[in-house]
């Protein structure tokens, strides 16, 4: 098995855990009922797809092929016991560089509530100690403003713009990149969240 999974990760009422293949009605109801929320910003690929599209159990189980090769670690997000979105580190890259991106996305009936920052922080601490990471990235649309206020909270470092980064709908879009590495969170990422939403 890969350093670092499977993993569960928790912080209060926030749980962050491997994705199975039992979550698929949960899941496959907050794709449904969060559409108009989430898929602006959820990347897709410029090649027309061919057939039909994989189902729950295909796509978990690629995820787990991801994660056993240590290139990903798919994590369900949790909040007081139920499902309400997911995150997933991916490109984990070793030798000189140790870095990896992160993307989420969270229902919005419980967006706000400091749910992703505490689970990108869970997650993020995680890759550092456990995978040996040296640093994270996360790439937003310009456009996201809830996913903006996150790496905000987080005091993630914006290092510039990504023209034509990723394919979304039918074009290629602009992202902005937001980092962190070990040295800017010696007590980790988790204890720097919680400092400033105590005010500490």
């Amino acid at each position: 098995m890969a350093p670092g999974w499977p993993a569960t990760l928790v912080d209060g009422d926030v749980r962050l855990r491997p994705l199975h293949r039992r979550d698929q009605n949960a899941w496959m109801l907050l794709r449904a009922t969060n559409a108009a929320w989430l898929e602006p910003w959820d990347a897709t690929s410029p090649v027309p797809q061919e057939g039909p599209r994989p189902s729950f159990s295909s796509f978990v189980r690629i995820l787990a092929g991801q994660a056993r090769a240590g290139t990903s670690l798919p994590f369900a997000v949790e909040y007081r016991g139920n499902l309400v979105g997911q995150l997933t580190v991916s490109s984990i890259t070793y030798g000189s560089l140790r870095s990896a991106s992160v993307g989420y996305w969270v229902s919005q009936h419980v967006a706000g509530r400091g749910i992703i920052p505490t689970a990108v922080a869970l997650a993020t601490d995680h890759c550092f100690t456990e995978l040996g990471l040296h640093r994270i990235e996360i790439n937003i649309r310009p456009e996201n403003t809830p996913s903006l206020r996150v790496v905000r909270k987080l005091g993630l470092r914006d290092e510039g713009l990504r023209e034509r980064f990723l394919h979304i709908g039918d074009e290629w879009c602009d992202h902005r990149t937001f980092a962190i590495t070990t040295e800017e969170v010696p007590d980790g990422l988790l204890a720097r969240w919680k400092a400033s939403r105590s005010g500490v």
